[in-house]
Protein backbone atom coordinates (compact mmCIF):
# COMPACT_ATOMS: atom_id res chain seq x y z
CA UNK A 1 0.00 0.00 0.00
CA UNK A 2 1.02 4.05 -0.55
CA UNK A 3 -0.17 7.06 0.88
CA UNK A 4 -3.83 7.68 -0.29
CA UNK A 5 -4.64 11.72 -0.99
CA UNK A 6 -6.48 11.44 2.50
CA UNK A 7 -3.17 10.38 3.99
CA UNK A 8 -1.28 12.63 2.54
CA UNK A 9 -3.60 15.58 3.84
CA UNK A 10 -2.54 14.34 6.88
CA UNK A 11 0.79 14.87 6.53
CA UNK A 12 0.23 18.35 5.43
CA UNK A 13 -1.76 19.10 8.49
CA UNK A 14 1.53 18.29 10.38
CA UNK A 15 3.27 20.94 7.98
CA UNK A 16 0.47 23.46 8.55
CA UNK A 17 1.31 22.79 12.08
CA UNK A 18 4.67 23.37 11.83
CA UNK A 19 4.31 26.89 9.92
CA UNK A 20 1.77 27.92 12.43
CA UNK A 21 4.80 27.84 15.33
CA UNK A 22 7.40 28.64 13.61
CA UNK A 23 6.62 31.73 12.07
CA UNK A 24 5.36 33.26 15.68
CA UNK A 25 9.42 32.74 16.08
CA UNK A 26 10.06 34.49 12.77
CA UNK A 27 7.85 37.34 12.57
CA UNK A 28 5.78 38.54 15.78
CA UNK A 29 8.99 37.45 18.30
CA UNK A 30 11.27 39.00 16.02
CA UNK A 31 8.78 42.11 16.03
CA UNK A 32 8.45 42.29 19.87
CA UNK A 33 12.41 42.47 20.36
CA UNK A 34 12.84 45.11 18.03
CA UNK A 35 10.39 47.45 18.76
CA UNK A 36 8.91 46.78 22.77
CA UNK A 37 12.38 45.96 23.52
CA UNK A 38 13.79 48.03 21.48
CA UNK A 39 16.93 45.43 20.82
CA UNK A 40 19.22 45.62 18.25
CA UNK A 41 17.31 43.33 15.11
CA UNK A 42 20.80 41.41 15.66
CA UNK A 43 19.23 40.07 18.43
CA UNK A 44 16.51 38.62 16.80
CA UNK A 45 18.46 37.99 13.32
CA UNK A 46 20.99 35.62 15.35
CA UNK A 47 18.43 33.35 17.18
CA UNK A 48 16.33 32.81 13.78
CA UNK A 49 20.31 32.51 12.06
CA UNK A 50 20.23 30.07 14.74
CA UNK A 51 17.33 28.30 14.49
CA UNK A 52 18.23 27.46 10.77
CA UNK A 53 22.00 26.62 11.63
CA UNK A 54 20.84 23.77 13.97
CA UNK A 55 18.70 22.55 10.84
CA UNK A 56 21.43 21.63 8.88
CA UNK A 57 21.37 18.13 11.45
CA UNK A 58 18.56 16.90 9.08
CA UNK A 59 20.54 14.38 7.69
CA UNK A 60 20.77 13.40 11.20
CA UNK A 61 17.30 12.77 11.24
CA UNK A 62 16.54 11.10 8.12
CA UNK A 63 19.16 8.57 9.33
CA UNK A 64 17.25 7.96 13.14
CA UNK A 65 13.79 7.92 11.19
CA UNK A 66 15.83 5.13 8.80
CA UNK A 67 17.32 2.59 11.20
CA UNK A 68 14.63 3.47 13.58
CA UNK A 69 11.21 2.21 11.58
CA UNK A 70 8.76 4.19 12.63
CA UNK A 71 8.81 7.92 11.40
CA UNK A 72 5.93 9.30 13.17
CA UNK A 73 7.82 8.36 16.63
CA UNK A 74 9.91 11.53 15.27
CA UNK A 75 7.34 13.27 13.83
CA UNK A 76 5.69 13.42 17.50
CA UNK A 77 9.26 13.95 19.14
CA UNK A 78 10.04 17.05 16.50
CA UNK A 79 7.08 18.55 17.56
CA UNK A 80 7.18 18.19 21.08
CA UNK A 81 10.60 20.02 20.86
CA UNK A 82 9.35 22.59 18.88
CA UNK A 83 6.09 23.31 21.03
CA UNK A 84 8.36 23.14 24.13
CA UNK A 85 10.86 25.59 22.48
CA UNK A 86 8.16 28.06 21.31
CA UNK A 87 6.61 28.05 24.66
CA UNK A 88 10.50 28.92 26.54
CA UNK A 89 11.27 31.39 23.53
CA UNK A 90 7.94 33.53 24.54
CA UNK A 91 8.44 33.37 27.90
CA UNK A 92 12.40 34.57 27.52
CA UNK A 93 10.16 37.91 26.14
CA UNK A 94 9.28 38.76 29.36
CA UNK A 95 12.82 38.13 31.13
CA UNK A 96 14.65 40.66 29.03
CA UNK A 97 13.55 43.86 30.73
CA UNK A 98 14.62 42.19 34.36
CA UNK A 99 18.00 40.66 33.01
CA UNK A 100 19.15 40.57 29.49
CA UNK A 101 21.70 37.89 30.20
CA UNK A 102 19.27 35.72 31.69
CA UNK A 103 16.58 36.24 28.18
CA UNK A 104 19.28 35.34 25.75
CA UNK A 105 20.56 32.22 27.35
CA UNK A 106 16.59 31.38 27.75
CA UNK A 107 16.61 32.49 23.76
CA UNK A 108 19.25 30.71 22.53
CA UNK A 109 18.53 27.51 24.14
CA UNK A 110 14.57 27.76 22.74
CA UNK A 111 15.51 28.55 19.47
CA UNK A 112 18.16 25.59 19.27
CA UNK A 113 15.22 23.25 20.44
CA UNK A 114 12.86 24.67 17.71
CA UNK A 115 16.08 24.57 15.54
CA UNK A 116 15.84 20.32 16.34
CA UNK A 117 12.21 20.11 16.09
CA UNK A 118 11.58 21.83 12.72
CA UNK A 119 14.62 18.98 11.40
CA UNK A 120 13.00 15.23 12.97
CA UNK A 121 9.39 16.48 11.94
CA UNK A 122 9.69 18.21 8.85
CA UNK A 123 12.39 15.92 8.20
CA UNK A 124 10.63 12.54 8.94
CA UNK A 125 7.20 13.77 6.91
CA UNK A 126 9.73 14.09 3.91
CA UNK A 127 10.52 11.02 4.23
CA UNK A 128 7.51 9.67 4.48
CA UNK A 129 6.29 10.92 1.74
CA UNK A 130 9.62 9.58 -0.52
CA UNK A 131 8.82 6.52 1.01
CA UNK A 132 5.54 6.17 0.14
CA UNK A 133 3.94 8.18 -2.16
CA UNK A 134 3.32 6.47 -5.75
CA UNK A 135 5.26 8.04 -8.07
CA UNK A 136 2.82 9.31 -10.35
CA UNK A 137 1.32 11.76 -6.84
CA UNK A 138 4.60 12.55 -5.95
CA UNK A 139 4.45 16.15 -7.48
CA UNK A 140 1.02 16.86 -6.31
CA UNK A 141 1.90 15.75 -2.92
CA UNK A 142 5.00 18.13 -2.57
CA UNK A 143 2.04 20.98 -3.79
CA UNK A 144 -0.45 20.18 -1.56
CA UNK A 145 1.68 19.75 1.62
CA UNK A 146 3.40 23.15 0.82
CA UNK A 147 0.35 24.80 0.30
CA UNK A 148 -1.15 23.62 3.61
CA UNK A 149 2.11 24.96 5.63
CA UNK A 150 1.82 28.09 3.74
CA UNK A 151 -1.80 28.18 5.13
CA UNK A 152 -1.11 27.60 8.42
CA UNK A 153 1.64 30.15 8.51
CA UNK A 154 -1.19 32.80 6.74
CA UNK A 155 -3.85 32.06 9.27
CA UNK A 156 -1.86 31.74 12.72
CA UNK A 157 -0.67 35.47 12.11
CA UNK A 158 -4.13 36.71 11.02
CA UNK A 159 -5.70 35.24 13.78
CA UNK A 160 -2.57 35.94 16.34
CA UNK A 161 -2.13 39.42 15.14
CA UNK A 162 -5.95 39.95 16.07
CA UNK A 163 -5.96 38.79 19.57
CA UNK A 164 -2.77 39.82 21.16
CA UNK A 165 -3.31 43.67 20.59
CA UNK A 166 -3.59 45.51 22.97
CA UNK A 167 -0.34 43.72 23.59
CA UNK A 168 0.99 42.10 27.19
CA UNK A 169 3.23 39.21 27.60
CA UNK A 170 0.85 37.42 29.89
CA UNK A 171 -1.78 37.22 26.58
CA UNK A 172 0.75 36.33 24.46
CA UNK A 173 2.14 33.32 26.93
CA UNK A 174 -1.47 32.28 26.61
CA UNK A 175 -1.95 32.61 22.91
CA UNK A 176 1.78 30.50 22.45
CA UNK A 177 0.53 27.49 24.79
CA UNK A 178 -3.02 27.18 23.69
CA UNK A 179 -1.53 27.12 20.27
CA UNK A 180 0.83 24.63 21.23
CA UNK A 181 -1.65 22.40 22.80
CA UNK A 182 -3.94 22.57 19.56
CA UNK A 183 -0.95 21.63 17.26
CA UNK A 184 0.01 18.75 19.67
CA UNK A 185 -3.69 17.47 19.73
CA UNK A 186 -3.57 17.79 15.31
CA UNK A 187 -0.12 16.24 14.76
CA UNK A 188 -0.87 12.99 17.20
CA UNK A 189 -3.95 12.84 15.54
CA UNK A 190 -2.16 12.69 11.95
CA UNK A 191 -0.07 10.24 12.35
CA UNK A 192 -1.99 7.98 14.48
CA UNK A 193 -1.91 4.46 12.48
CA UNK A 194 -0.73 6.28 9.31
CA UNK A 195 2.35 4.07 8.65
CA UNK A 196 0.48 0.86 9.07
CA UNK A 197 0.87 -1.36 5.70
CA UNK A 198 2.34 1.23 4.04
CA UNK A 199 4.90 -0.27 1.62
CA UNK A 200 7.83 1.78 0.37
CA UNK A 201 7.70 2.29 -3.85
CA UNK A 202 11.94 1.03 -3.89
CA UNK A 203 14.76 -0.30 -2.33
CA UNK A 204 16.79 1.81 0.12
CA UNK A 205 19.51 2.97 -2.33
CA UNK A 206 23.08 1.79 -1.74
CA UNK A 207 26.10 4.17 -1.78
CA UNK A 208 29.28 4.64 -0.76
CA UNK A 209 28.84 7.28 1.79
CA UNK A 210 27.51 10.46 2.39
CA UNK A 211 30.66 12.28 1.80
CA UNK A 212 31.23 10.49 -1.58
CA UNK A 213 27.71 11.10 -2.73
CA UNK A 214 27.99 14.68 -1.91
CA UNK A 215 31.18 15.14 -3.63
CA UNK A 216 29.75 13.07 -6.48
CA UNK A 217 26.71 15.19 -6.80
CA UNK A 218 28.80 18.96 -6.90
CA UNK A 219 30.78 17.25 -9.53
CA UNK A 220 27.87 17.55 -11.66
CA UNK A 221 27.68 20.92 -13.14
CA UNK A 222 24.03 21.07 -13.44
CA UNK A 223 23.47 20.27 -10.08
CA UNK A 224 26.17 22.35 -8.94
CA UNK A 225 24.97 25.28 -10.81
CA UNK A 226 21.36 24.72 -9.44
CA UNK A 227 23.12 24.56 -6.10
CA UNK A 228 24.15 27.92 -6.26
CA UNK A 229 21.25 29.26 -7.91
CA UNK A 230 19.16 27.91 -4.59
CA UNK A 231 21.34 29.58 -2.07
CA UNK A 232 21.24 33.07 -3.88
CA UNK A 233 17.73 33.11 -4.27
CA UNK A 234 16.92 31.81 -1.21
CA UNK A 235 18.95 34.32 0.14
CA UNK A 236 17.05 37.33 -1.12
CA UNK A 237 13.88 35.22 -0.20
CA UNK A 238 14.49 35.16 3.74
CA UNK A 239 16.46 38.75 3.64
CA UNK A 240 13.48 40.66 4.62
CA UNK A 241 12.21 37.51 6.88
CA UNK A 242 13.46 40.01 10.49
CA UNK A 243 13.11 43.24 8.58
CA UNK A 244 9.84 43.78 7.43
CA UNK A 245 7.93 43.68 10.74
CA UNK A 246 10.20 46.50 12.47
CA UNK A 247 9.96 48.52 8.80
CA UNK A 248 5.85 48.65 9.67
CA UNK A 249 6.72 49.41 12.92
CA UNK A 250 9.18 52.02 13.08
CA UNK A 251 8.47 53.53 10.02
CA UNK A 252 4.69 52.99 9.30
CA UNK A 253 3.81 53.13 13.18
CA UNK A 254 2.23 49.74 12.97
CA UNK A 255 1.31 47.77 16.50
CA UNK A 256 2.13 44.43 17.53
CA UNK A 257 -1.16 43.20 15.60
CA UNK A 258 -1.29 45.46 12.57
CA UNK A 259 2.71 43.62 12.02
CA UNK A 260 1.89 40.14 12.37
CA UNK A 261 -1.75 40.85 10.27
CA UNK A 262 1.39 42.15 8.19
CA UNK A 263 3.16 38.89 7.84
CA UNK A 264 -0.25 37.17 7.33
CA UNK A 265 -1.20 38.72 4.43
CA UNK A 266 2.04 38.51 2.85
CA UNK A 267 1.94 34.56 3.42
CA UNK A 268 -2.41 34.90 1.98
CA UNK A 269 -0.43 36.42 -1.06
CA UNK A 270 2.58 33.22 -1.56
CA UNK A 271 -0.23 31.11 -0.89
CA UNK A 272 -2.26 32.35 -3.80
CA UNK A 273 1.12 32.84 -5.81
CA UNK A 274 1.61 29.09 -5.38
CA UNK A 275 -1.92 28.17 -6.05
CA UNK A 276 -1.80 30.01 -9.17
CA UNK A 277 1.24 28.13 -10.97
CA UNK A 278 0.47 25.08 -9.91
CA UNK A 279 -3.35 25.25 -11.68
CA UNK A 280 -1.81 27.06 -14.93
CA UNK A 281 1.90 25.48 -15.45
CA UNK A 282 0.33 22.24 -14.41
CA UNK A 283 -3.26 21.69 -14.38
CA UNK A 284 -3.55 23.88 -17.81
CA UNK A 285 -0.11 23.45 -18.92
CA UNK A 286 0.39 27.33 -19.39
CA UNK A 287 4.02 28.68 -19.69
CA UNK A 288 7.22 26.65 -18.68
CA UNK A 289 8.35 26.39 -15.09
CA UNK A 290 11.77 28.13 -16.21
CA UNK A 291 9.89 31.20 -16.79
CA UNK A 292 7.36 31.09 -14.02
CA UNK A 293 10.85 30.79 -11.97
CA UNK A 294 12.19 34.34 -13.47
CA UNK A 295 8.58 36.23 -13.36
CA UNK A 296 8.60 35.14 -9.51
CA UNK A 297 12.14 36.70 -9.53
CA UNK A 298 11.66 39.66 -11.24
CA UNK A 299 8.16 40.18 -9.86
CA UNK A 300 9.55 39.92 -6.15
CA UNK A 301 12.10 42.52 -6.91
CA UNK A 302 9.66 44.86 -8.58
CA UNK A 303 7.59 44.27 -5.16
CA UNK A 304 10.39 45.23 -2.93
CA UNK A 305 10.82 48.31 -4.97
CA UNK A 306 7.12 49.49 -4.11
CA UNK A 307 7.65 48.53 -0.57
CA UNK A 308 10.31 51.12 -0.29
CA UNK A 309 8.28 53.33 -2.69
CA UNK A 310 5.34 53.84 0.84
CA UNK A 311 7.61 55.45 2.95
CA UNK A 312 8.90 58.11 0.44
CA UNK A 313 5.42 57.84 -2.09
CA UNK A 314 2.70 57.12 0.52
CA UNK A 315 -0.19 58.03 -2.31
CA UNK A 316 1.21 55.66 -4.54
CA UNK A 317 0.66 52.13 -3.18
CA UNK A 318 -0.62 51.06 0.88
CA UNK A 319 2.23 49.17 2.75
CA UNK A 320 -0.50 46.57 2.70
CA UNK A 321 -0.64 46.07 -1.15
CA UNK A 322 3.02 46.16 -1.65
CA UNK A 323 3.27 43.31 0.63
CA UNK A 324 0.60 41.36 -0.51
CA UNK A 325 2.46 41.77 -4.23
CA UNK A 326 5.89 40.48 -2.92
CA UNK A 327 4.02 37.75 -1.12
CA UNK A 328 2.30 36.48 -4.50
CA UNK A 329 5.48 36.72 -6.57
CA UNK A 330 7.36 34.87 -3.81
CA UNK A 331 4.78 32.14 -3.80
CA UNK A 332 5.19 31.79 -7.92
CA UNK A 333 8.91 31.72 -7.59
CA UNK A 334 9.11 29.37 -4.56
CA UNK A 335 6.61 26.34 -6.16
CA UNK A 336 7.85 27.04 -9.65
CA UNK A 337 11.62 26.60 -8.32
CA UNK A 338 10.56 23.79 -6.37
CA UNK A 339 9.11 21.93 -9.35
CA UNK A 340 12.19 22.73 -11.21
CA UNK A 341 14.21 21.18 -8.02
CA UNK A 342 12.21 17.91 -8.34
CA UNK A 343 12.76 17.61 -12.23
CA UNK A 344 16.37 18.34 -11.83
CA UNK A 345 16.38 15.66 -9.06
CA UNK A 346 16.05 12.62 -11.46
CA UNK A 347 19.24 14.19 -13.88
CA UNK A 348 22.38 12.51 -13.57
CA UNK A 349 23.27 9.67 -11.18
CA UNK A 350 19.85 7.77 -11.11
CA UNK A 351 20.60 6.53 -7.53
CA UNK A 352 21.86 10.22 -6.27
CA UNK A 353 18.41 11.75 -6.25
CA UNK A 354 18.35 12.24 -2.32
CA UNK A 355 21.83 13.27 -1.95
CA UNK A 356 21.05 16.08 -4.62
CA UNK A 357 18.00 17.27 -2.63
CA UNK A 358 19.51 16.96 0.57
CA UNK A 359 22.42 19.36 -0.96
CA UNK A 360 19.97 21.55 -2.45
CA UNK A 361 18.11 21.53 0.90
CA UNK A 362 21.41 22.21 3.10
CA UNK A 363 22.09 25.52 0.85
CA UNK A 364 18.10 26.68 1.24
CA UNK A 365 18.93 26.52 5.08
CA UNK A 366 22.00 27.83 4.82
CA UNK A 367 20.52 30.95 2.84
CA UNK A 368 18.07 31.27 5.11
CA UNK A 369 20.51 31.64 8.38
CA UNK A 370 22.44 33.97 6.24
CA UNK A 371 19.75 36.04 4.25
CA UNK A 372 17.82 36.65 7.54
CA UNK A 373 20.61 37.38 9.82
CA UNK A 374 22.76 39.80 7.27
CA UNK A 375 19.31 41.81 6.51
CA UNK A 376 18.90 42.70 10.27
CA UNK A 377 22.98 43.23 10.36
CA UNK A 378 22.92 45.62 7.62
CA UNK A 379 19.86 47.75 9.14
CA UNK A 380 21.74 47.64 12.12
CA UNK A 381 24.98 49.26 10.77
CA UNK A 382 23.29 51.79 8.58
CA UNK A 383 21.46 52.94 11.34
CA UNK A 384 24.38 53.25 13.31
CA UNK A 385 26.10 55.25 10.90
CA UNK A 386 23.34 58.13 10.85
CA UNK A 387 21.39 57.09 8.16
CA UNK A 388 17.53 57.68 8.58
CA UNK A 389 15.12 54.70 9.32
CA UNK A 390 13.44 54.95 6.38
CA UNK A 391 16.46 55.21 4.07
CA UNK A 392 18.36 52.23 6.25
CA UNK A 393 15.41 49.97 5.28
CA UNK A 394 15.31 50.75 2.20
CA UNK A 395 18.69 50.00 1.08
CA UNK A 396 18.66 46.80 1.82
CA UNK A 397 15.30 46.31 0.45
CA UNK A 398 16.76 47.57 -2.87
CA UNK A 399 20.04 45.23 -1.90
CA UNK A 400 17.75 42.10 -2.06
CA UNK A 401 15.59 42.96 -5.27
CA UNK A 402 19.16 43.39 -6.89
CA UNK A 403 19.95 39.57 -5.71
CA UNK A 404 16.43 38.46 -7.19
CA UNK A 405 17.29 39.90 -10.36
CA UNK A 406 20.52 37.89 -10.70
CA UNK A 407 18.91 34.87 -9.64
CA UNK A 408 16.78 35.73 -12.37
CA UNK A 409 19.15 35.47 -14.70
CA UNK A 410 20.77 32.32 -13.26
CA UNK A 411 17.43 30.68 -13.62
CA UNK A 412 17.51 31.06 -17.82
CA UNK A 413 20.58 29.21 -17.29
CA UNK A 414 20.38 26.31 -15.04
CA UNK A 415 16.95 25.77 -15.47
CA UNK A 416 16.97 23.71 -18.09
CA UNK A 417 13.86 22.98 -20.51
CA UNK A 418 14.26 18.96 -20.63
CA UNK A 419 13.98 19.30 -16.66
CA UNK A 420 10.88 21.36 -16.55
CA UNK A 421 9.30 18.97 -18.96
CA UNK A 422 10.13 16.02 -16.76
CA UNK A 423 8.36 18.04 -14.12
CA UNK A 424 5.32 18.20 -15.75
CA UNK A 425 5.17 14.44 -17.41
CA UNK A 426 5.55 13.91 -12.90
CA UNK A 427 2.80 15.72 -12.01
CA UNK A 428 0.34 13.87 -14.11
Amino acid sequence: MTLSWFSIVRLGLIQMCLGAIVVLMTSTLNRLMVVELSLPALIPGFLVALHYGVQLSRPNWGYLSDVGGKRSFWVNSGMALLVTGAVLASFAIGIFPASYVFGMVLSVIAYILIGFGVGAAGTSVLALLGSFTAPHRRAAAATITWLMMIFGIAATAGIVGSLIDPYSHSKLMIIVACLGGIVMVVVLAAVWGLEEGLTPQRAPETSAGIIAGVKEVWSEAPARNFTIFVFLSMTAYFMQELILEPYSGLVFEYTPGQSTSLSGLQNGGVFVGMLSVGILATGLRWGALRSWVVLGCLGSAVSLGLIVACAFVPAMISLNVAVVTLGFFNGVFAVSAIGSMMALADQGQRDRVGTRMGLWGAAQAIAAAVGGLSGAIFVDILRATGVDVSHAFGIVFLFEASLFVYAALMARACVKQPAIQAALVAGE
